[in-house]
């Protein structure tokens, strides 16, 4: 049998915060970012989101704030502005901003990349557009 990979290859996929956070701690998520070839993007304010939890996540886990800072820059990460993806900023806010507002740019970036969204949220299901948790797209990358 031919494995997903093989089917339909996964190049890129956009992050939200959530997957982030959880590879800045090393979590399984990181596997993604350090075992696959696929590029992960993500929106400028889910960067941002990363950056306000940082503090608490250190907290929580009992580590140094700086380390985290410092894996947070070493991800291979691309970053997209909100210009880059405005065209379709109306759309996600017609199909999340009821649900969920904070992932409308994250959507958006999604529908202009027509990539799917990497997230542990299910905010995101029933939308029309493709989503894994980090547990699908680890068993779809065969990681």
């Amino acid at each position: 049998m031919r494995s997903l990979k093989t089917l339909n290859p996964l190049k890129k996929v956009a992050a939200d915060a959530n997957v982030i956070l959880s590879a800045v701690i090393g979590k399984a998520a990181l596997k993604v970012f350090t075992e696959s070839p696929v590029e992960v993007v993500t929106t400028h304010l889910n960067l941002d989101e990363v950056q306000e939890y940082m503090p608490s996540l250190a907290s929580k886990y009992t580590l140094e704030e700086k380390v985290l800072q410092t894996q947070l820059k070493l991800l291979p990460l691309e970053v997209f502005q909100r210009e880059f993806y405005q065209d379709f900023l109306r759309q996600a806010e017609e199909r999340i901003g009821r649900i969920d507002p904070d992932d409308i740019d994250l959507l958006a970036l999604g529908l202009k990349l027509n990539i799917p969204i990497w997230t542990n949220d299910s905010d995101f299901q029933g939308l029309k557009i493709k989503t894994y948790t980090t547990a699908e797209l680890l068993k779809a990358l065969e990681i």
